[in-house]
């Protein structure tokens, strides 16, 4: 049996910067994370693999299913809005109704973190906003097509070397996937109001939740 995994559920504020002994400006994320009560322990010996259940920000029982509600009865607390489970390596000590608080992050000493969070959806959108291109010309007398892909392959089958080619950057979604800020400095913590100061940006809009854990790269 060992301690946890340093790692807890939260949504971003926002960011701002602080300013350290020698006067040098920070810029940080503003990160409200827990208290997220542990939901359920999951064993190597009756799932498969150990692991924990943390839930993050109380919903309403009257906008919640039954069986979250039951599941996190059995806990001894209410159904959560956020939910996710976080690997552990081996068994830990800590059991179902104990509660996690970013004092965990101190207790370990953590100096770096990984954060995952869901980037910002920006609906469909073309080659230029999304990969970057150059558009093309936008002198008079040229076809209106300044923020065109451009040619995109010739005619043909696909089998004999022609044709749009796999892979091929074209307008289409972008964001709203899922990305990892890893290494980010932890600048500091507010055990009082459960904030979390990381340097850098995070992922995900102002009000989106986010995981945040030990640097698995970087102690």
């Amino acid at each position: 049996m060992c301690l946890m995994k340093a790692a807890i559920l939260g949504k971003k504020v926002g960011m701002t910067r602080v300013f350290d002994e020698d006067g040098a400006s920070i810029p940080v994320t503003v990160i409200e994370a827990g208290p997220c009560p542990i939901l359920q322990v999951k064993t190597a010996k009756c799932d498969g693999y150990d692991a924990i259940q943390l839930g993050f920000l109380r919903a309403k029982p009257s906008r919640c299913r039954r069986p979250d509600i039951g599941h996190a009865r059995k806990a001894g607390s209410e159904p959560h809005r956020f939910v996710r489970e976080i690997r552990q390596s081996e068994p830990v000590e800590q059991e179902a109704g104990h509660v996690v608080t970013v004092a965990l992050f101190d207790v370990q000493d953590v100096r770096f973190v990984d954060v995952i969070g869901t980037t910002i959806g920006k609906g469909f959108q073309g080659v230029m906003k999304r990969h970057g291109f150059g558009g093309q010309l936008a002198s008079h007398g040229v076809e209106r097509k300044h923020r065109s892909a451009g040619s995109i392959g010739g005619s043909g089958d696909l089998g004999e070397g022609r044709g749009v080619k796999r892979g091929k950057r074209m307008p289409g979604h972008m964001g709203d996937v899922q990305r990892t800020a890893r290494n980010q400095r932890l600048v500091s913590i507010d055990k009082d109001r459960n904030l979390m100061l990381i340097k850098g940006a995070i992922p995900g809009p102002k009000g989106g939740f986010v995981i945040v854990s030990k640097a698995k790269t970087k102690s």
